[in-house]
């Protein structure tokens, strides 16, 4: 009886050895990498995985930043006189006995001028100048 050739040296030459595709005749087959391994933008394999139990693996994440407090506008002591009758209509100011109370919430009261009646005046802030100012002509200066 004649001996029966081997079925490798009948397929060699040929390109995948009778294989089938080459990725999956050895080892762990056409499993496409391990873990989260293969699935970037173009993720075929994977993307029916991911978006069942991880859908929020694609896209952007990041984070906020701190929004930053807004800076104070400044205004004068001489403004806040001329613009007494504005600030009485708004509400921001009502009329004392012999004076104003003024209420200025995210404003920096600034020292130019000098009162010429008694003011109350409620705000965000105040420099030195303007504070003795105030006190001098027999207000009050407080820091909301």
């Amino acid at each position: 009886m004649k001996r029966k050739r081997s079925k490798r040296s009948r397929l060699r030459g040929r390109r995948s050895c009778g294989m089938g595709a080459r990725n999956n005749y050895r080892g762990k087959g056409t499993r496409g990498g391990k873990g989260m391994a293969g699935t970037g933008k173009r993720a075929g394999q994977k993307k029916t995985w991911i978006l069942k139990y991880a859908p929020d693996y694609f896209g952007k994440k990041g984070f906020r930043r701190p929004r930053k407090e807004k800076p104070l506008a400044g205004i004068n002591l001489d403004d806040i006189q001329q613009k007494m009758d504005k600030f009485v209509e708004e509400g921001n100011a009502r009329k004392i006995e012999d004076g104003f109370e003024v209420e200025l919430k995210g404003y920096k009261i600034l020292s130019r001028g000098s009162p010429t009646e008694k003011l109350v005046i409620k705000a965000s802030a105040f420099s030195e100048k303007a504070k003795e100012k105030i006190e001098k002509a027999g207000g009050s200066a407080t820091v909301i």
